[in-house]
């Protein structure tokens, strides 16, 4: 594979010896063919192509029916730019129904995604990601050259994320929906709603000797305190990734010792969305003291038992490589220790606008109906309380959830926003760009929208990353989408599961999962 940052990156696909790379990271013990891995899923997803959707409940089961341009290493848990390796990029195969996959499936793919072919993606959400592509063009079977309009360093990491698989230009994005085609280790087999996601080994896949597993099975489990009582009587061999929490990690723990439970920071954050669109929420004084009245480590310690992080819109340090340091995070107004008085500025706030004791604001605070979302909507509400706003929660469910988001029709919800990538030019343009179609708040600031452009042609890491410590710290203080906090949760496996590494810094980008195999 070859880049350059002046203007083009150029992706070439050619036979590759493999030799022994499909088993270099795999574990000490020599691994064992056959077995279906049981991974609860924790919800019906909205819809089965990646392209298409903004949660990992489709990224998870359906990344390893894909493959990459290029990948980030599944056995490395920080992703970086120097964890991406070459996937299709260096590899001739085919797809699950036989065609051969080539460089017109790229341009394809990409084309779409930029809004260019006339075929559409009925959902975009990851538009904005190629902006600065201006087209794909191909030589041959063999060759798809990226061309962009100014440098881009992150490129290839936009390209690494699970969210950024090739289609077949052969299968419509109809098709997609219902029954996706890949080039991964898995096939797709059947969704049925409300029971199972089945996927079956891909016998042709174009890595000798993987994938390991005969398939994977996604049985469908929402009550949360029932998918984990599932895990600990065996009936299913993986917890949903990510989807332990603090307190359910102890249950877990002391009922199946053996288990082996990894906690780490997944790059979402819970955040508030205020619609500001909508009267009395264009008032930036309403949205002001509503950023005031978060008290951020309150939420840290009653979900999290102070295991989780407070940060602005990048993931926070250790775990994240371009969050603001702490000391620049608490000059930023309602970060500050002091919440009693961040909560006196903003009930001065409210009284500007009208509003008082005698006088309360009520609202609905609408969430997604699950229990991630749920749980910090009612802190959430609690709080808002001590500036004269009443909260009354709306439950959505998922199958609706962003669609309803996405067109304004809410006033204040709570949302999770994960990170595809730690990468400021995924996060920014997607989440805070003006027009995109994830930017759920209608947040626009074209002058601060040139320094993202800014930052993303910076080649030196250590001046782009006070550019976007500058960027993060202008979003917070606009109330452009107030962050919460930055949750850790664990995912559980149990000890015959061989060869799973949960990322640190991204919930989006592990579940290749072609080298996972069962020792039983």
């Amino acid at each position: 594979m070859r880049a350059s940052y002046l203007g083009l990156a150029v992706m070439t696909f050619g036979v590759t010896v493999l030799g022994t790379f499909a088993v270099s990271n795999v574990s000490a013990a020599e691994p064992k063919h056959g077995g279906i891995l049981k991974i609860y899923e924790r919800e019906t997803p909205g819809g089965i192509s990646i392209h298409e959707e903004a949660t990992y409940s489709t990224n998870v089961p359906m990344m390893s029916v894909f493959n990459n341009l290029v990948i980030y290493a599944q056995h490395k848990a920080q992703n970086s730019m120097d964890t991406i390796k070459p996937e299709l990029a260096e590899s001739w195969v085919k797809w699950h129904d036989g065609k051969p996959f080539t460089a017109k499936d790229v341009k394809c793919t990409w084309d779409m995604l930029m809004g260019k072919s006339e075929q559409k993606f009925r959902k975009n959400p990851r538009k904005g990601w190629y902006n600065n592509v201006s087209e794909i063009t191909v030589n041959g079977d063999y060759e798809a050259t990226f061309h962009v309009k100014r440098p881009q360093p992150a490129l290839l990491a936009l390209l690494a994320s699970g969210y950024s698989p090739v289609y077949p230009c052969h299968v419509s994005p109809a098709q997609m929906r219902a029954h996706p085609i890949g080039t991964g280790p898995f096939k797709f087999v059947e969704m049925r709603q409300n029971e199972v996601i089945k996927l079956t080994k891909n016998t042709d896949y174009w890595k000798k000797g993987l994938p390991y597993l005969d398939g994977i099975e996604f049985p469908i489990i929402p009550n949360r305190s029932t998918a984990m009582l599932a895990f600990i009587a065996g009936k299913v061999d993986m917890t949903f990734p990510t989807e332990v929490s603090v307190p359910l990690l102890k249950d877990v723990k002391s009922q199946a010792p053996k288990a082996i439970c990894d906690l780490e920071s997944n790059n979402v954050s819970t955040n508030l969305i205020v619609n500001r669109d909508k009267e009395p929420f264009n008032n930036a004084d309403i949205r002001r003291a509503m950023a005031l009245a978060i008290d951020h480590k309150a939420f840290v310690d009653i979900m999290f038992e102070g295991q989780a992080d407070i940060g602005g819109a990048m993931l926070p340090p250790p775990s994240g490589v371009w969050g603001m340091p702490k000391e620049m995070l608490e000059t930023i107004p309602g970060y500050g220790p002091d919440v009693k008085k961040n909560r006196e500025e903003g009930r001065k706030l409210m009284e500007k606008a009208g509003y008082g004791p005698d006088k309360r604001l009520k609202v609905k605070v609408s969430t997604r109906n699950i229990a991630v979302y749920r749980d910090p909507a009612v802190i959430l509400i609690d709080q808002l309380k001590d500036i004269y706003i009443d909260g009354e929660l709306e439950v959505v469910d998922t199958g609706i959830w962003f669609a309803k988001i996405a067109r304004g029709d809410y006033a204040v919800g709570l949302n999770l926003t994960g990170a595809g990538i730690d990468d400021p030019d995924q996060n920014f343009y997607e989440n805070y760009g003006c027009g995109s179609e994830r930017n759920y708040t209608h947040y626009c600031n074209k002058e601060l929208q040139k320094k993202f452009d800014e930052q993303s042609a910076e080649p030196d890491q250590a001046k782009r990353k006070k550019l976007v410590w500058e960027i993060d710290k202008q979003l917070q203080e606009d109330v452009a989408r107030p962050i919460l906090f930055h949750g850790r949760t664990a995912t559980c496996w149990q000890p015959y599961v061989k060869n799973i590494t949960v990322m640190s810094n991204s919930s989006y980008n592990g579940y290749r999962y072609e080298d996972v195999w069962l020792d039983k």
